[in-house]
């Protein structure tokens, strides 16, 4: 029963008016940015960020997970109908969800990629609200080794979601890492890292440092090549399945949710990879996989669930551990932190309305997002007609005007022009810019929870390997950088990322 008791409350809580408006907003923007190609929702949230310090904790948190997975809904509009993918997790759903376009089934193929989203949702939702209490009370007994072993985990396994060398994303972890130490020494106080400067005492504003390198940064390379959008789909067929269609779809549906929630769980995992092993198990598993890149069904059935699922059980390693397994996942933690609340396994028992409510709006969000995809279709191809030359200078505008409000600081501004460069130096060095912000997010925690494992081990390193847990998550960690190095393993990674 306490379940159900922990869900009423949520329900409360999300159906209260201000958090119903703030739930279809962020779902309808998430939609928007989806269907968007080039600004993200990673981006998108911390443009909004600002915006959301005079909204509760629950209900900022509510919009913005609103935009997280909406736009997982709204990416797979222009992979079908021009072929370019608004996220990343949506390169597969291009694969067969364009061919079908080109073949006039555009509207199956939409329906498809709706409905496959929302049972995801749903079921991830329900995931959710089952194992993260169970997951909390686990981590209510983690010391900090145990803590410092599984963002070591979290860290090397978000090498996985960057595309190219293994030995920069590596180089993007540590630098990133670096980027959160600058500012003052967390015992002492001295300054360190800070160049003399004084504004970086209290290190690097991470809301500028993320606007810059994927908000500016994205926008220059999107500029590059804005005919890429040539080849839309003007016209959209009925946007309904025939029952032999809907019988085609089922299991690839069930497949990929699974497959989705639980990679979505692993730090490091997320929509991405979720999508790329639903359509490769969809593959291997029909006895037709020549079908396959060709319009069938079910190369769009799959990923779309699986992204949709990975998206939502992401939440499960935020909400417990504190630890986010993706570049949305940090920015999530960042707007906890802004808003005075710690992410960790405490968070159920001391903000549970905000956690349940949280949990509720998902349910809520997805209803919302299945009843504004299809019948705005229309107007998402209308948009997709927007020349991108006349959308940047508002976005431009709109991350200035946000970084600056923060702290009423230029210098911020400054930083976030300063990453915007380094952001675009990265995309053309193919070095992802992904497992930076990792980095940056939990470098300062990895610091603090070394330092105090440390102490209570009286210096003695062993203590990392003599506590069952934190050896255990270690050894994984290790075992995954090696397998990332093995030549075999290499060459297949790099394969997968080719298909984008």
């Amino acid at each position: 029963m306490t379940l159900f008791s922990d869900l009423a409350l949520g329900f409360s809580t999300a159906l209260s008016l201000n958090n119903l408006f703030y739930c279809f907003v962020g779902t309808l923007v998430g939609t928007l940015i989806g269907v968007l190609p080039g600004l993200g929702p990673v981006a998108t949230i911390a443009i909004l960020l600002p915006m959301t310090f005079g909204l509760d904790p629950v209900t900022a948190l509510i919009m913005l997970a609103g935009i997280f997975y909406g736009a997982q809904y709204g990416s797979s509009t222009t992979a079908i109908l021009i072929n370019l993918p608004g996220e990343a997790s949506s390169v597969v759903t291009a694969l067969d969800g364009h061919r079908m376009a080109k073949e006039g089934r555009a509207g199956t193929a939409l329906a498809t990629a709706a409905l496959g989203s929302f049972f995801a949702g749903t079921v991830a939702t329900l995931i959710i609200a089952t194992l993260a209490p169970l997951l909390a009370s686990v981590a209510l007994k983690f010391g900090p080794a145990e803590y410092f072993s599984l963002m070591v985990l979290g860290l090397i396994a978000s090498i996985a979601m960057a595309s190219g060398s293994v030995v920069k994303a590596l180089a993007m972890i540590v630098l990133g890492v670096l980027l959160g130490l600058v500012g003052q020494d967390i015992y002492t106080g001295a300054p360190r890292l800070n160049f003399g400067q004084v504004q970086l005492l209290d290190g690097f504003d991470f809301v500028a440092i993320a606007m810059g390198l994927f908000g500016l940064a994205e926008i220059c390379k999107n500029l590059e090549d804005e005919e890429a959008r040539s080849g839309l789909i003007n016209k959209v067929n009925s946007l309904w399945l025939t029952m032999k269609e809907f019988r085609q779809i089922v299991f690839p549906v069930l497949r990929g949710t699974a497959v989705g929630s639980a990679l979505g769980i692993l730090p490091g995992g997320g929509a991405t990879i979720g999508a790329f092993a639903a359509y490769l198990l969809e593959k291997r598993t029909s006895r037709t996989p020549e079908r396959f890149g060709n319009g069938a069904i079910e190369g769009v059935a799959a990923p779309e669930s699986a992204n949709n699922a990975g998206a939502q059980t992401s939440f499960i390693p935020l909400l417990t551990l504190g630890i986010p397994a993706n570049a949305t996942m940090a920015m999530m933690v960042g707007a906890l932190i802004l808003h005075g609340v710690t992410p960790g396994p405490n968070i159920i028992t001391s903000e549970a309305p905000l956690f349940w409510g949280l949990i509720a709006s998902m349910w809520i969000g997805n209803a919302m997002l299945l009843v504004l995809n299809l019948p705005l279709i229309g107007i998402w191809v209308k948009m997709l007609s927007v020349p991108y030359r006349l959308l940047f200078p508002m976005i431009v505008a709109l991350c200035c005007i946000g970084v600056y409000t923060i702290n009423n600081s230029t210098f911020d501004v400054l930083v976030l022009v300063g990453f915007g460069v380094i952001g675009y130096i990265l995309i053309k060095l193919d070095c992802e810019p992904t497992p930076l912000l990792l980095g940056l997010v939990l470098g300062p925690m990895l610091e603090e929870n070394l330092r105090r494992a440390m102490l209570t081990g009286r210096g003695d390193p062993m203590v990392f390997l003599t506590r069952p847990i934190s050896a255990t998550l270690l050894a994984v960690a290790a075992l995954c950088l090696l397998l990332m190095i093995l030549p075999a393993i290499r060459k297949t990674r790099e394969v997968a990322f080719k298909e984008e």
